[in-house]
C-alpha cells in the first residue's frame, strides 16, 4: 500500500492492521483520513484480507474534525461523506475488527459500529454527542447501532446522551469482549489469527448471509451449496474425522 498521512498501516498476506493516526486532534476523522480510508478500502477489495482498525494515543477516535464540519452546508450532507466510507467498510468480504481504546464518540464510534466486530479496551467509551453540535449522527449509527444493542439502547446513545463504557457495551453485545487496558489490539489481532485458520471462503459467504436482510433460505441454501462443492469442505471434514487439529 502506498504511503499515508493520516494512518499507519500495516499488512500481510493475511490482514491489514490500520491506525488512525492524528493523535495531536484524538484522531478526528477529517477529509483527507476519508479519502486514505477509501484507498485501504480499494485494496482490500482487489485483495481479501482481515482488516483491524485502531487508534493512535490513548483515543480511538474522538469524532470527526469539527473544524470542518463546521464548514460543511447542504450539499456536503448529500454527499454523506463519512457514511459513504462507513457502508463501504461495512461491504468489505471478510470481517473487520475495530480494537478501542479510550474515546470512540461520534464519527469514531460509527466507524466502530461499520466494523463486524469490536474489542474494547477496559477505558474505552462509545457515544453519540452530535445533537450538542446541532446534528444527527448521520454515517451510519441511525441503522446500525439498533441493530447492534436493540432500539431502546440505540435511543438512551443517540437520542439521551448516554456513554457506554467497557462493560456496558460488553453487556449489550456491542464488543466482543474487554481486555486490560492498552491490550486492545492485541486482542483483536490474536482473534484475527484465530479466524484466519477458518476457511475463508465460509467466512466470506456467513457474513454475506448474516447482512442479508430478512428471512433469506435460498441464499444460505446456495452460500452451502458452494462450499459443500469445495475441496477445502472435504479436506477440513476428512481432519476432523481424523481427529486432527483443522
Amino acid at each position: 500500500m502506498m504511503n499515508f498521512d493520516t494512518l499507519r498501516v500495516q499488512e500481510d498476506d493475511t490482514r491489514v492492521l490500520v491506525q488512525l493516526h492524528r493523535p495531536q486532534s484524538r484522531n478526528a476523522i477529517n477529509a483527507a483520513m476519508i479519502e486514505e480510508l477509501h484507498s485501504v478500502c480499494a485494496e482490500l477489495e482487489r485483495y481479501p484480507r482481515f482488516l483491524v482498525i485502531s487508534g493512535a494515543g490513548a483515543d480511538f477516535a474522538a469524532g470527526a474534525d469539527i473544524f470542518e464540519l463546521r464548514g460543511r452546508g447542504r450539499e456536503e450532507a448529500l454527499a454523506g461523506i463519512n457514511r459513504s466510507l462507513f457502508d463501504r467498510i461495512a461491504r468489505l468480504s471478510l470481517p473487520t475488527i475495530a480494537a478501542v481504546e479510550g474515546n470512540a464518540l461520534g464519527g469514531g464510534a460509527e466507524l466502530t459500529y461499520a466494523c463486524d466486530l469490536r474489542v474494547a479496551g477496559a477505558s474505552a467509551r462509545f457515544g453519540n454527542p452530535e445533537p450538542g453540535l446541532g446534528i444527527i449522527a448521520a454515517a451510519g449509527a441511525s441503522y446500525r447501532l439498533a441493530d447492534l444493542v436493540g432500539k431502546s439502547v440505540a435511543k438512551q446513545v443517540l437520542l439521551g446522551g448516554r456513554i457506554l463504557d467497557a462493560d456496558a457495551a460488553y453487556r449489550h453485545g456491542l464488543v466482543a469482549e474487554v481486555v486490560a487496558e492498552g491490550a486492545a489490539l492485541s486482542a483483536a489481532v490474536a482473534l484475527v489469527d484465530r479466524m484466519a485458520k477458518l476457511s475463508q471462503l465460509a467466512l466470506r459467504l456467513s457474513k454475506c448471509a448474516v447482512d442479508a436482510e430478512g428471512p433469506h433460505p435460498a441464499l444460505d441454501d446456495l452460500a452451502q451449496a458452494v462450499l459443500f462443492e469445495g475441496e477445502d469442505k472435504r479436506d477440513r471434514m476428512t481432519r476432523f474425522l481424523e481427529k486432527r487439529k483443522v
